[in-house]
C-alpha cells in the first residue's frame, strides 16, 4: 500500500473518531429539566412586606435564577385568582431547591412569613431548548 493510501486512511479514521467524539459529547450536554418556584401570596403588612420584596432579588440573582412573573396584575380565568404571583426560573430543580433553603434566603424568609400568607411551590419544568 503506497502511502499515499495509508494517509488518506487515517485522515478518514481520524475524521470518524473525530465526529464519534463529538456526537458522545453532545449526548452527555442534554439539559436537566428547569426547575421553577412559584409562589402564591396575599399580603397582610403592606410596610413589612415591602422590605421583604426589597431584599429578595439578590439571593435570587446570587443563585443565578430570574424571574418570569411578579405582579398582582391578574385576571382569573377559572376560579379566584391570588393577590400576588411570583414565577422564578433556575436551572434545575436542584438549584430552585438549593435558592429556597440558602442561608440568604432563609435570612428574609420570616419577613414574608409574617407579612402575608403564601403558598409557595417548588415545580419541574420542561428541559430548555
Amino acid at each position: 500500500m503506497n502511502s499515499n493510501h495509508k494517509l488518506a486512511l487515517a485522515v478518514l479514521a481520524g475524521v470518524s473518531i473525530g465526529a464519534a467524539c463529538a456526537h458522545a459529547i453532545h449526548a452527555q450536554q442534554v439539559k436537566a429539566p428547569a426547575g421553577y418556584v412559584i409562589s402564591e401570596v396575599d399580603v397582610t403588612d403592606p410596610a413589612a412586606f415591602q422590605k421583604y420584596a426589597e431584599r429578595v432579588p439578590e439571593t435570587v440573582a446570587a443563585s443565578n435564577g430570574h424571574y418570569l412573573v411578579r405582579g398582582s396584575k391578574i385576571q382569573a380565568v377559572e376560579g379566584e385568582a391570588p393577590k400576588r404571583v411570583a414565577v422564578i426560573a433556575f436551572e434545575s430543580v436542584e438549584k430552585a431547591r438549593a435558592w429556597e433553603y440558602s442561608p440568604a434566603y432563609e435570612a428574609i424568609k420570616p419577613m414574608r412569613q409574617s407579612s402575608a400568607k403564601s403558598r409557595i411551590f417548588i415545580v419541574e419544568g420542561i428541559a430548555p431548548q
